[in-house]
């Protein structure tokens, strides 16, 4: 009896110990995944882009990129309900001109779930086949596993930005970086695992292959 106890006990520390190294691992390559620095480029353009609130940083690249011509349109998805376009147009003044003919804005997103929906609908609408996606470089990677799950066969073109007080490099020397990726790695692992579901519902259910 105290043999298979202590059986028990060794295969249950061994499971949580091993639960332990693939959730420290996965922090690891979570955070050696985000760019430190902000993407200065895109090296093709895109049919259109779309910036996930959450910053002025966001928008203003997205708003730089239109103007560059990266893409036809720019979905902001994400805005407060009490924001509208003439707040918008403070952000970036010198690209004022562009809300008048290529920008849509969404209110209805309350988190990335929803930014994946509204960028679903409003890329489906348009007809786009890829987007730039501008979000800041810690939220990225959440941001393209809910954008995927919600467009598959979408070409995703990761634009990240990175906010001034983010410190990248030396995380762990910083507490307020450091929650702010734990927090985010948090919020990674569930979104992954609804990616995994869909794709494999997906791959399950006949005549649902992803556009191309």
């Amino acid at each position: 009896m105290k043999e298979r106890v202590a059986k028990r006990i060794k295969m249950l520390s061994w499971a949580i110990g091993s639960a332990i190294g693939i959730f420290v691992l996965g922090f690891a390559l979570f955070v050696h995944s985000i760019d430190g620095k902000n993407a200065n480029s895109i090296a093709e353009p895109a049919d259109g882009i779309v910036a996930l609130t959450g910053g002025k940083l966001r928008i203003a690249q997205a708003l730089k990129l239109l103007a560059q011509g990266k893409g036809r349109r720019l979905l902001i998805t994400g805005v407060h309900p009490a924001t509208n376009r003439r707040v918008l147009k403070e952000i970036a003044p010198k690209h004022g001109p562009l809300f008048e003919c290529c920008i849509d804005i969404d209110h209805g997103a309350r988190n990335t779930i929803g930014n994946a929906k509204a960028a679903r609908d409003w890329a489906t609408a348009k007809d786009f086949r890829s987007v730039i996606v501008v979000t800041s470089s810690y939220h990225m990677p959440r941001s393209l596993v809910e954008l995927r799950r919600a467009l598959p066969g979408l070409k995703l073109v990761p634009h990240p930005v990175t906010p001034r007080n983010f410190r990248i490099d030396a995380w762990w020397a910083y507490p307020g970086t450091m929650r702010l990726l734990f927090s985010e790695y948090l919020k990674l692992i569930p979104a992954m695992a609804r990616f995994c579901f869909s794709e494999l519902g997906r791959r399950m259910t006949p005549g649902t292959a992803p556009r191309s």
